[in-house]
């Protein structure tokens, strides 16, 4: 499909737009992202080809990641704006992105007394001295005159920011970050000119936004995030944010508003809402903000993945701008296929794992784009090996497909030998399961890619090491996946009568039913995965209670913060019942129905009765028994994924991607 045709398909979505002076191309924007890929407060090599890729891409609109702008502010992974070695990088990240006929806006803000990640925040400040809600951080208040100094500090740093070429800054006051706990009357309890009423709360955005107009002119786009939800009881609501809009945003104040959703509380689950969320979750709430501030062009946020979905926005008005963040991290070339019709977007599945790397304070990553910044990354096709060979993928999951169709596009003749009926592996069950819809994605696009790079697919085959060595190949690659383990506390012969299966056996049986099947069903997790708490979502639907043990003192702890929260709200909304330190006892009668759960430091049983179906998801085993032979026929061998060692689905994606270019 050329150009204008995908043009006619989306041709709000691509229609131009001017703020402040400066034509935006589309309206498509890339929110802000940290990718902790700066060191020591200075601009990388990799940091650059990030934002440049995405701008290469197509949006028409970037928001960096937040600066470091104020002198109090030393994070070491946040780029610098102040001090004389920083000028260079600014120019540099400048002119890689404006180059591309794409507006760069240095992002203003501060955590204050806020945390997104486990533990509390050391160096911390705030408008009070009030525990953050997630962290129970209790921060230095700021003085009037630090509050004063904060202002002139990002005042003068938008300023800088203008010299060094962009196009100009956002103002970050709605996540549950400084400028919003400012503004809520849950954080913020101070008697003086910020604090109490509405207006005096509102006090510090306001002079900072008169601050930076004043250093910057009227051709510096100013945008603005604020709270439209935050979820937190006694904080800013729909109604409070209706309140504030319109305090801050008279036409000609800010270029844009974007409403932003939760804060460092439980409702940190809102801020970036995964796939048990519907899509685009927040319009309705969107509409009516926007109501309360004509004039001024809104820019949507939350959910937002597909193109059809971004088109529909703009056309019946809901918001001026769509801001991507994590669907820009998948794929950075999103608004040009987008544009150009054509259908082989790598779509974000909303599994949050970039939010986990860089909690975790790793760079940022992709469970759906393993080339994440990487100087090739934009619409990539692998390069043509030197040589084709005759390459074996063993495995048809999504680290097998990763690999075949890498290695395929780059020349070498691949067959892939699936056992299941259809590609995908474990994560096409995963995908049927609540809130996994999106993995399907993975697959789908590795399926479309191997189409195009042309290599042999045969699914419904359990192969032997004699099935792989009679096709010849010059390499082979392992990628048979994983099993879950047999609970090592239960004795071996009820593994062996086949009566209690793994929660993976179980589920393909119950995921699509719908006659309750009462009792109670117990689940034993020392998983901590998303998947198994899927499934316990499945089990709720078909039993009348649910519970699950854990030898650990709480659930999800292998998943990030921000996941935990939203499971954490779903077991318990649901009723399904979590027991800690809990594991099954080799004293139960499952035949009566009965099973005991023992605490593992005590050593103390408790009955659980009326159980219809025991289940356990346990760590997995790598099934790599075609490892040995295929080493002693002498063939080039590379074990990818949970073969190699049972991780994640960016561990398999990433780990197929690396084998195929190795091929």
């Amino acid at each position: 499909m050329n150009a204008s045709q995908g043009d006619s398909s989306f041709p709000r979505l691509f229609e131009p737009i001017t703020l402040a002076g400066k034509r935006l191309k589309n309206r498509v924007t890339h929110a802000s992202m940290t990718t902790r890929m700066g060191r020591e407060q200075r601009l990388t090599e990799r940091q650059l080809d990030y934002y440049r890729n995405r701008a290469r891409g197509g949006c028409s609109l970037i928001v960096t990641e937040p600066l470091t702008a104020w002198r109090r502010q030393q994070a070491p992974h946040k780029l610098r704006v102040r001090g004389g070695d920083a000028f260079a990088d600014l120019q540099r990240f400048a002119d890689a992105v404006e180059s591309e006929d794409c507006r760069l806006l240095g992002q203003i803000q501060d955590p204050g007394r806020g945390r997104h990640e486990r533990g509390r925040n050391p160096l911390a400040w705030g408008a009070s001295s009030l525990p953050d809600d997630l962290s129970w951080t209790v921060p230095h208040v700021l003085s009037v005159e630090e509050i004063r100094e904060m202002i002139a500090d990002f005042a003068e740093s938008a300023a800088t920011l203008k010299r060094a070429g962009f196009s100009g800054v956002e103002i970050s006051a709605g996540h549950g970050h400084l400028f919003h706990q400012f503004m809520s009357p849950w954080s913020n309890r101070r008697d003086d000119e910020y604090g109490g009423a509405l207006e005096n709360r509102l006090r510090l955005t306001r002079e900072l936004i008169a601050a930076i107009r004043q250093s910057c002119g009227a051709d510096f786009i100013v945008g603005l995030k604020l709270p439209g939800d935050d979820g937190v009881n006694g904080g800013i609501g729909p109604v409070e944010a209706a309140e504030i809009a319109p305090r801050l945003c008279a036409p000609g104040a800010v270029e844009y508003v974007c409403f932003t959703w939760g804060a460092h509380a439980r409702s940190l689950d809102m801020h970036i809402p995964d796939a048990h969320w519907p899509r685009a979750p927040f319009l309705d709430i969107v509409r009516a903000l926007k109501a309360t501030i004509p004039g001024v062009p809104v820019m949507a946020v939350g959910l937002i993945t597909d193109p059809a979905e971004a088109e529909g926005i703009i056309t019946r008005g809901d918001a001026e701008l769509v801001a991507l963040g994590r669907p820009l991290v998948t794929d950075p070339a999103w608004p040009l296929k987008a544009r150009a019709g054509r259908g082989d977007i790598r779509y974000c599945v909303a599994c949050n794992s970039c939010w986990g790397r860089i909690t975790e304070h790793a760079t940022l990553a992709c469970d759906n784009n393993p080339r994440v910044a990487e100087a090739d990354e934009t619409d990539y096709w692998p390069v043509k090996a030197a040589r084709g060979r005759r390459v074996v993928v063993v495995g048809a999951g999504i680290a097998g497909l990763e690999a075949a169709w890498v290695a395929a596009a780059r020349g070498h003749e691949v067959t892939v030998i699936g056992a299941g009926a259809e590609a995908g592996g474990k994560t096409r069950l995963h995908a049927r399961l609540p809130g996994g819809e999106n993995l399907s994605s993975i697959y789908d696009y590795q399926l479309l890619a191997a189409r195009r790079a042309g290599l042999r697919l045969e699914l419904g085959l359990r192969a032997t090491a004699g099935d792989v060595l009679a096709l010849e190949p010059e390499a082979v690659v392992l990628a048979t996946g994983s099993t879950m383990g047999w609970p090592r506390m239960l004795p071996a012969e009820w593994r062996a009568d086949g009566t209690i299966p793994d929660l993976r056996t179980l589920m393909p049986d119950l995921v699509d039913l719908t006659e309750p099947q009462g009792g109670t069903a117990v689940l034993f997790d020392m998983d901590h995965g998303e998947g198994t708490y899927a499934s316990a979502q499945v089990l709720k639907r078909l039993f009348d209670r649910v519970v699950i043990l854990t030898p650990r003192d709480r659930i999800a702890e292998d998943t990030p913060l921000v996941t935990r929260l939203g499971i954490l709200r779903r077991m318990t909304t649901l009723g399904i019942e979590l027991w800690p330190l809990m594991e099954p006892s080799p004293h139960s009668r499952l035949e009566d129905g009965v099973l005991l759960a023992r605490n593992v430091y005590t050593g103390a049983e408790t009955e659980i009765g009326d159980v219809a179906i025991f289940t356990y998801s346990t760590a997995r085993v790598a099934d790599d028994a075609l490892a040995a032979p295929l080493r002693a026929a002498g063939v080039e061998l590379r074990l990818v994924g949970d073969c190699y060692a049972p991780r994640t689905v960016m561990a398999a994606t990433s780990e197929g991607h690396a084998a195929g270019l190795a091929l």
